[in-house]
């Protein structure tokens, strides 16, 4: 199976002044193929969070290698780690990141603005991808902050996807949203994954979120405990109707 993310041996440290670096990362291997839906569940601070700037591009490890759809991460320039972005990630964040008195189809297309796509297939990629996501086409033209936090972030994910990136990196995706709207965003993923076969990882402290991938790695003080295929995989609910 062709490997999305091929992480070898990924340490990372922080130094601390005259004190001896502190190691956050103490060896990571793992990979994910393409069109898993994985989640990397673990407490605050077990290393989580840096393994996914790493994951993200937003870092580079202080050792190893970090293969991402066949390119090799680790040691690149802030230029080439940013390019690595633009076309290889597609980013959902806890907090949105949304322009507000800004329409939801504006706000998807707008990555493509920076990747020199003319206007009209602006329009054409980013009303697919806020299809795939299952976003109403009536609210296609509200204004961000007219909608609610679930939709906004099914706003988000569709943002996600107009790049056509190799993966889909969730960071506490469901973090500012009541248990409800965070089903229904679960299950936009869980449909992105099944439908369209896209390569999912999301970042999670919560066992009841992990449990809607099909894959779990338990992260501890920087270190893999736990890699394994989910025996109890919840399926969230769909509730395609949300009012704005």
């Amino acid at each position: 199976m062709e490997k999305i993310i091929d992480c070898r041996n990924i340490t990372k440290s922080y130094a601390n002044g005259s004190v001896e670096p502190t190691q956050v990362l103490k060896g990571i291997t793992f990979s994910v193929a393409r069109g898993e839906f994985v989640a990397i569940m673990g407490p605050s601070g077990s290393g989580k969070s840096t393994l996914m700037h790493i994951l993200g591009a937003l870092d580079t490890p202080t050792s190893g290698d970090y293969f991402l759809d066949g390119k090799n991460v680790a040691g690149l320039s802030e230029d080439e780690l940013a390019d690595v972005r633009m076309e290889k990630i597609g980013f959902v964040f806890q907090s949105f990141n949304l322009l507000p008195r800004t329409t939801v189809l504006r706000n998807v297309a707008l990555p493509l603005i920076y990747a020199g796509i003319s206007k009209e297939q602006r329009v054409k990629i980013a009303e697919k991808a806020l299809r795939d996501s299952a976003f109403p086409e009536a609210a296609w033209q509200y204004h961000s902050n007219q909608i609610s936090g679930g939709m906004m972030q099914r706003v988000a994910i569709a943002r996600s996807l107009v790049n056509d990136p190799a993966m889909i990196l969730a960071d506490e995706p469901t973090g500012n949203l009541d248990s409800k709207t965070g089903d229904v965003v679960l299950h936009t993923f869980q449909a992105l994954n099944a439908d369209h076969g896209k390569t999912i990882v999301l970042i999670t402290h919560e066992q009841y979120v992990a449990e809607h991938a099909d894959r779990i790695i338990h992260i501890l003080d920087g270190n893999i405990v736990k890699d394994e295929k989910n025996p109890h995989k919840l399926v969230a609910r769909n509730e395609k109707n949300i009012a704005p």
